[in-house]
């Protein structure tokens, strides 16, 4: 007889899904809140992005993480995440490894990366609203 209970990889996986998309959150909160929306853009445009990319940034990773802390399409939204933080590494590389080094590391932009793919990979976990298996491996 099954159980109703989620296996203990679907609540890993959940666990994963609500600190990932907590800290989506908070990044994007960062931009609005502590930086402004101004700001964050005169930061994208001193490191060579155009200053514009900051709203629509902000507003997917806010977007993001609120889907991914309520099961929205997980898999795709943590996708859809990842080239923000690679973007974002790619831009602390030359800070070195630990975020807190002046200008910001890049071992929390990658850390994000990494446990964006794993999500990716390794599916929604339990207590989801809405599912797809789109664009997922193996679909």
């Amino acid at each position: 007889m099954p159980s109703a209970t989620p296996a203990a990889s679907e609540l890993g996986l959940t666990l994963l899904r609500g600190a990932l998309g907590l800290m989506w959150i908070a990044h994007a909160l960062l931009k609005l809140l502590v930086f402004t929306l101004p700001g964050t853009a005169q930061f994208f445009a001193s490191v060579g992005f155009p200053g514009w990319m900051a709203y629509p940034v902000f507003v997917l990773e806010l977007a993001g993480g609120i889907a991914l802390l309520l099961g929205i399409y997980a898999r795709q939204a943590a996708l859809l995440l990842v080239p923000v933080m690679v973007a974002a590494a790619w831009v602390h590389l030359p800070n070195g490894w630990v975020h807190t080094s002046a200008g910001g590391g890049w071992e929390y932009p990658v850390f994000l990366v990494v446990a964006s793919l794993a999500l990716w990979l390794g599916g929604d976990g339990a207590w989801t609203l809405r599912r797809s298996g789109r664009f997922v491996p193996g679909a």
